[in-house]
């Protein structure tokens, strides 16, 4: 696909109606995961925004471009739009789950527009055979629905979610699902395929130049977190951290712990 195709233009001319922009200070460009959107980094702009300029904004998935196919390195070229839209030369680039899988790729693409990396509940390598049986198998289901299945969507709060939160969080896991259940279908399965087959990057972590901060859930249902740390193993530059009572969205089940990270991070960076 183009790096100029419809939709990587809305993000360059439409940033304003698909992103949120706060505070002063170095940047720091926020991507969400499958399912979520970009309100799921309110903790972290209301910690940072004070000290730092943060910019989030929503997926194709999560806007009306939702309908046509697209890979992770449309995703990354729609960031580096976002960036154009907001005057942003180069910034910390911080994503979760999917957003990190794309952050690896925008890192690799766009090296000069990159301070530091933050990955959070991601991973360099691909999924295996046997995981990407387990997502087809909801794909299928969802090709064949309107909306976001309510069953379906209680399945996947317990992979977005970790048990803590599920058990002791519930009006926040509740809040989400809500919010799936009024997806559209065909929104999500693009949003799955665009990272389901994507390829190993491990072997060119050696690449990326600047330092790169994973946090992660300990209770990841979705990722485990043993596959977190070759990423911090392998970049010039790496450090892990284990997030406590937290699972695949740590940044918004125990934010205070992830925040303190990131605040430590961009202090060191900037």
């Amino acid at each position: 696909m183009s790096s100029e195709d419809v939709s990587t233009r809305m993000y360059r001319e439409r940033g304003d109606r698909v992103s949120d922009d706060a505070g002063d200070g170095p940047p720091v460009v926020f991507s969400h995961g499958t399912l979520m959107d970009r309100r799921m980094f309110a903790p972290q702009f209301e910690a940072l925004a004070p000290a730092y300029r943060c910019v989030a904004y929503d997926s194709r998935a999560r806007t009306d471009r939702y309908a046509e196919g697209y890979d992770l390195d449309d995703l990354a070229d729609d960031c580096a739009a976002v960036m154009d839209h907001h005057g942003i030369d180069s910034a910390v680039f911080a994503g979760m789950s999917m957003g990190g899988f794309m952050g690896l790729r925008f890192a690799l693409r766009y090296p000069d527009r990159l301070e530091g990396l933050v990955l959070i509940d991601s991973m360099a390598e691909a999924h295996t055979p046997e995981e990407r049986e387990r997502y087809e198998a909801m794909l299928a289901q969802l090709r064949e629905s309107v909306d976001v299945p309510e069953g379906l969507a209680g399945i996947v709060a317990n992979l977005l979610f970790g048990e803590t939160s599920n058990a002791q969080r519930q009006g926040l896991v509740d809040s989400w699902v809500d919010r799936w259940l009024t997806y559209p279908a065909t929104a999500v399965v693009n949003e799955v395929e665009s990272w389901l087959y994507r390829e190993d990057v491990s072997d060119r972590l050696g690449e990326i130049d600047v330092p790169v901060l994973v946090v992660h859930g300990e209770e990841d249902a979705a990722i485990d977190p043993a596959r977190a740390g070759p990423v911090a193993e392998r970049v010039p530059d790496g450090r892990l951290e284990l997030i406590p009572d937290a699972g695949h969205s740590s940044n918004l089940e125990n934010p205070e712990p992830v925040n303190a990270e990131l605040r430590a991070f961009l202090d060191l960076v900037y």
